[in-house]
């Protein structure tokens, strides 16, 4: 007989006292179909609860479904948990959780030297191993001798647990996830009770699979117990984080809540018109659960109707929201530029992937910055805003509706794959504190309305309510005389309108907070100046570099289209300032062209987060290790 899983599970705690650490990083690794994501997300959510600062790190195979065993169908999650504040999901893991050789061959460079690496020996057959291309198993020579082995074999004892259960064989093997995260909460002396209570909702309707899952989470932590493996357990005890309400939050969950927040906000229905598309999709999927919010979403043909139809939403006054990634960005181009023309409110989501073309779907990049700045005909500048964490993705949204409404702008959000997958705790908002977005119609008519009047300080134009008898008017692509709203093709009137297009988004900069430094705001030997998903890496580098006497600084920027006011004088007051990116140096060729500064680049484009080491040798003045730097 089982306990009830919402009870206390009466299982034996870890034997002697846990070793308190400050942190720990794990990393799960396995085929697609080994069920990492769940098992990395299940452990997330056990940490978040237990009071933890965490930080996680999802990294997908680009195929829908890999062969099993094959080097690129590889899927991994990585967490950082830990008893103080945090910034990143770790450099290199403590631990290393491989289900096949595939997993191990992936993921081995990436352990500690003397870390734990917990195999699925049951997996390490002759087939599997060939398909990693090991010449001989790994298991039976020495090259594993750096590390702390544990092979287990995991797939037999999920079998002996779930013996009597009625199972098919498929149904067992996909339950042995459950039996290492088991393994994994009592090396890191865990609760099983919120898992426990997951698999009872995620399987109310299937309970013999759901007993099996249960069956297999119990076993795995008794045989952590039982087999006496580990010589020591771990606690890590909870962060003092600020007090208040916490969640965990996916990037992709704080964008679409962000942009229901500002519909709120405005008293505006939220229309969402997008086309399916990594990394971006799962914030279609959120914003279509929250009808009750008054949201529509639209699954359109494609990218160009999904922009078109947005613009659509936005002349008739609701709050317009569009999303893709690059190659679908690039196809929206033209209708963001009839947007910039039209001088509607239109909020664009790029969640980033590495490129060019379909380049790498699953992986992270920081490339779309200058397509942002330029992608599109003709002078059509937009603003453009970078959250730097998944939880400021929340209050970046907010601020793009707020921008866009009150200059009539499109506004281009910069998130990418990282910020989207990875999460954190995000401390739940007071409501009344949230800021203000306002939405400003016309709705009486005068003698001389046209569609292109302005208010003198914002110069954004009117937002005429559509169906007001006396406001019907027309808007379009074509040029548009300044004085009268007709159609104009004047070249002095081209002149005017693409100037006062260009001071809108200038103008922003007078709403926008001044960029903060941490470190020494009156300058230094190094600034460290940053945007998007660089901000942990970035801030706990200066944290480290701080620490050893080195005068170093950060700054990260949210605002890069307009510029903070105070970025010219900052930079010039620092001795050096180094760029890292996601990229091959696109933020430093705007400030070099900009600013005329000597600034470095640091930058990567492996489709991976920048790791904290890599930026603390450049404070080390060590080489860059970039390939290749245009600019």
């Amino acid at each position: 007989m089982t306990a009830s899983p919402t009870q206390m599970v009466n299982l034996p705690r870890p034997k002697g006292r846990p070793v308190d650490l400050e942190s720990a990083v794990i990393r799960f690794s396995g085929d697609s179909g080994d069920g990492m994501q769940l098992t990395g997300s299940q452990f997330t959510n056990t940490a978040a609860l237990a009071g933890n600062d965490l930080v996680t790190f999802p990294d997908f195979p680009a195929e829908i479904r890999a062969p099993a065993g094959t080097l690129f169908g590889v899927s991994g999650f990585q967490l950082n948990f830990a008893a103080k504040s945090i910034y990143t999901p770790g450099d290199a893991p403590d631990v290393l959780v491989a289900m096949n050789p595939a997993a191990l061959k992936v993921n081995l460079s990436d352990l500690k030297t003397g870390g734990i690496l917990i195999i699925n020996q049951d997996a390490f057959t002759p087939a599997n191993l060939d398909k990693a291309g090991f010449t001989s198993n790994p298991l039976e020579d020495d090259s594993l001798n750096a590390y702390r082995l544990f092979a287990i074999d995991i797939g037999t004892q999920t079998e002996r647990a779930l013996a009597e259960t009625g199972l098919s064989f498929k149904e067992v093997g996909r339950a042995k996830n459950f039996w290492t995260l088991g393994l994994l909460y009592y090396l890191y002396d865990r609760p099983l009770e919120y898992t426990l209570r997951f698999i009872e909702q995620k399987f109310k309707s299937k309970e013999t699979i759901a007993e099996g899952n249960r069956l297999a989470l119990k076993a795995g932590y008794l045989y952590g117990d039982v087999s006496e493996i580990f010589q020591e357990t771990y606690e890590i005890n909870s962060a003092q984080l600020e007090p208040g309400l916490y969640r965990n939050i996916t990037g992709n969950q704080a964008t679409a809540w962000g942009a229901i927040a500002a519909g709120q906000q405005a008293g505006l229905p939220l229309f969402y018109g997008s086309y399916p598309i990594t990394p971006a999709s799962d914030v279609l999927h959120e914003l279509s659960r929250h009808k009750h919010f008054g949201v529509k979403t639209v699954q359109a043909e494609d990218e160009i109707a999904a922009v078109a139809a947005t613009i659509g939403a936005a002349w008739t006054g609701q709050l317009a929201m569009t999303g893709s990634s690059g190659p679908g960005i690039a196809l929206k181009g033209e209708a963001i530029g009839l947007a910039v023309a039209a001088e509607l409110p239109l909020v664009v989501l790029n969640v980033q992937r590495a490129g060019p073309s379909t380049g790498m779907p699953t992986k992270t990049e920081q490339a779309d910055l200058l397509q942002a700045m330029f992608g599109r005909n003709g002078e059509s500048p937009v603003a453009i805003v970078a959250p730097q964490s998944p939880a400021d993705c929340f209050e970046m949204m907010i601020e793009a509706f707020r921008l866009a409404l009150g200059y009539m702008v499109p506004v281009i959000v910069l998130s990418d794959g990282y910020l989207a997958n990875g999460s954190e705790p995000w401390k739940i908002p007071d409501v009344a504190a949230l800021p203000k977005v306002k939405a400003t119609f016309q709705t009486t008519p005068s003698d001389d309305f046209h569609p292109f009047q302005r208010d003198e300080d914002t110069l954004a134009r009117v937002w005429p309510k559509i169906g007001s008898p006396g406001l019907e008017h027309r808007i379009g692509g074509l040029e548009r005389s300044y004085e009268t709203g007709h159609i104009s093709y004047d070249p002095d009137n081209h002149q005017r309108m693409t100037e006062v297009r260009a001071k809108k988004i200038e103008g922003m900069a007078r709403t926008i907070p001044d960029l903060k430094v941490y470190g020494s705001e009156q300058g230094g030997d190094i600034l460290l100046l940053g945007w998007g998903s660089t901000f942990g890496a970035m801030r706990q580098a200066t944290q480290i570099g701080r620490e050893q006497g080195l005068d170093v600084s950060h700054a990260h920027l949210r605002y890069l289209n307009p510029f903070p006011r105070n970025l010219s004088e900052l930079l010039h007051r620092f001795k050096r300032v180094i760029v890292p990116e996601m990229n091959t140096g696109q933020l430093l060729m705007l400030l070099r062209s900009r600013y005329l500064i000597p600034a470095e680049g640091l930058n990567k484009i492996e489709g991976k987060p920048f790791r904290v080491s890599e930026i603390l040798s450049a404070i080390h003045g060590e080489k860059n290790k970039s390939r290749g730097q245009p600019w």
